[in-house]
């Protein structure tokens, strides 16, 4: 593709640094508008300024990604509800012995639950709970804070729901979702094995302080934190997840008060408490033992009174459907595992969707639609839970990429690495390697993967459809295990330092240098590794 003029590719490229600065660096003093808004604004410009035309703007958004995304977030959410990430807690802390244990389990648990609940998930809801169990065990939190981080960039290459930009390449390239797994699952779960030793090897006299954590049923209650850093708190956060909320009455709402209650007599959620070295208190409603409503003064006062008839009937009749609620309340445990049951089933047959290889986007949609029925109430609380400024930054980046693609920049530059890149040499294999490692880093990994994905492939397909099919997975293990080398680098390595940061009790500081220091040669010897591995 040939060079646009020069005033359209000065245009092109002005409304894409504009949209780069805002999406990397969203709260710059000149514009603090967030990366949101930024990508909308690049997508506005490169149509107001003539470098793609209307039509052209609106073709260049892809459904079947958004509907894919929209999908995986919406299932996360119900995922949520029905406790998978408490139980996925249990597993990281159960009959754990001491430090090193424990490090290799986080590995493990975050690899593991990124591949199928996508990485910055995963990252959301495990970070308090591994602060937790740190603490408690009188060990540094820094080790475990990068296991989680850059174990569940690694996890999440290994399947095409993992994280945003393998949802691209899925789609684009056409790859079905098993031969997408098989294809990236050794070098996945071999990355994972020696970023787990790197740290290990690293941190090793540090992890000797741990002792034998059993937590009890209050502290697994409370393993989720209680707060959830918002997307516009995250001053660098390029990707959020679903928004989770892990403080849930599903009872109360489904039974609201008696008539003759006063105001003393709202539902008491039965809390667990947990202690920390006897000062620090956390209270979290336990979901599973339903709700307990107090019999207010008053309304016993009128019961023992009979002074008024009326009065008498109101108290009693209030009082008769209190008791039919207790009833009810009394089979809520039950419902719930049934409910939950229903959602892990359902979200297993929308895995074997996958695999069989039907349509991502509709069976991903199909499941969320699936869990919204069997709900069976209004779905506007979970709806307004999943990250639509997401969905939006996505398709301002759509726009914005299309334009800058029409500029001729990325054809140009591709055309003079093409030749030194080629995916049938080693050495090209590691050129580009190198050339998505850094533009993952400097343009984030989706943009990157939207700009070279096509021509990466179109180079391989001259080779053979198999080299095509490498390309592609090239392009995802290394554009993914890219955001573990600095932690400007992935969104999930963002979200676990400010979790860490703002947690209440539990609070620590991930400095960009102290991860840099673990992150550099890691990244750099786990993609090495993995592209040995992969193969169609």
């Amino acid at each position: 593709m040939a060079m646009e003029p020069v005033v359209k590719v000065g245009l092109g490229t002005a409304a894409f640094a504009i949209f780069w600065v805002l999406a990397v660096f969203p709260a710059v003093p000149f514009l603090p508008i967030g990366r949101t808004a930024g990508s909308l604004l690049g997508a506005m410009l490169m149509v107001l300024l003539g470098v793609i035309s209307a039509d052209e703007a609106y073709a260049a958004v892809d459904l079947p990604i958004l509907g894919l995304l929209f999908g995986t977030m919406v299932v996360s959410v119900y995922l949520e509800r029905a406790d998978m990430f408490r139980h996925l807690g249990r597993l990281l802390s159960w009959r754990s012995h001491g430090g090193r244990d424990l490090l290799l389990r986080t590995c493990f648990v975050s690899a593991l639950a990124s591949a199928l609940f996508t990485n910055d998930t995963c990252c959301v809801v495990l970070t308090e709970f591994i602060l937790k169990i740190a603490r408690q065990n009188n060990l540094p939190p820094k080790p475990f804070l990068l296991a989680l981080a850059s174990s569940a960039n690694i996890g999440s290459a290994a399947t095409p729901i993992g994280n945003p930009q393998n949802l691209v390449i899925a789609v684009q390239s056409g790859i079905s979702f098993g031969q997408f797994v098989f294809g990236i699952l050794p070098a996945t779960l071999v990355g994972a094995v020696v970023n787990a030793a790197i740290l290990l090897c690293l941190y090793w006299n540090q992890l000797d302080g741990g002792s034998k954590f059993k937590p009890s049923d209050d502290v697994l209650a409370a393993e989720v934190p209680t707060e959830v850093v918002e997307e516009e708190d995250v001053t660098s956060h390029r990707f959020s997840p679903a928004t989770m909320s892990h403080l849930r009455a599903r009872a109360s709402s489904a039974h609201p008060l008696p008539l003759a209650c006063s105001n003393d007599d709202e539902p008491v959620h039965k809390t667990a408490q947990v202690t920390n070295n006897g000062t620090d208190k956390q209270h979290r409603p336990h979901d599973d033992e339903g709700v307990v409503y107090r019999r207010s003064t008053a309304a016993n006062n009128n019961n023992n009174n009979n002074n008024n008839s009326n009065s008498n009937k109101v108290t009693h009749s209030s009082f008769h459907h209190w008791e039919e609620e207790e009833k009810e309340v009394a089979m809520e445990p039950w419902k719930n595992t049934l409910w939950k049951t229903c959602v892990y089933v359902i979200t297993l047959g929308m895995l074997l969707a996958l695999l069989l290889g039907l349509n991502m986007s509709w069976s991903a949609i199909t499941a969320a639609l699936a869990l919204i029925v069997l709900d069976f109430k209004d779905a506007r609380p979970c709806l307004e839970k999943v990250s639509y400024p997401l969905l939006l930054f996505f398709c301002g980046m759509f726009i914005t990429v299309d334009g800058f693609n029409k500029t001729g920049i990325p054809s140009t530059f591709w055309e003079f690495m093409e030749p030194y890149a080629r995916i049938d040499t080693p050495t090209g294999t590691v050129i580009l390697a190198l050339v998505i490692l850094f533009l993952s880093n400097v343009a984030s990994n989706v943009p990157t993967v939207l700009l070279l994905g096509a021509r990466v492939a179109a180079s391989a397909a001259a080779i053979s459809p198999a080299a095509e099919t490498n390309a592609w997975l090239i392009l995802a293990w290394t554009s993914t295990v890219a955001g573990n080398l600095s932690l400007l680098g992935s969104a999930a390595n963002l979200i676990v330092c400010e979790q860490a940061r703002r947690s209440q009790h539990y609070g620590y500081t991930l400095s960009f240098f102290s991860h840099l220091q673990f992150g550099f040669p890691a990244t750099l010897i786990v993609t090495g590794i993995g592209l040995l591995l992969i193969r169609t």
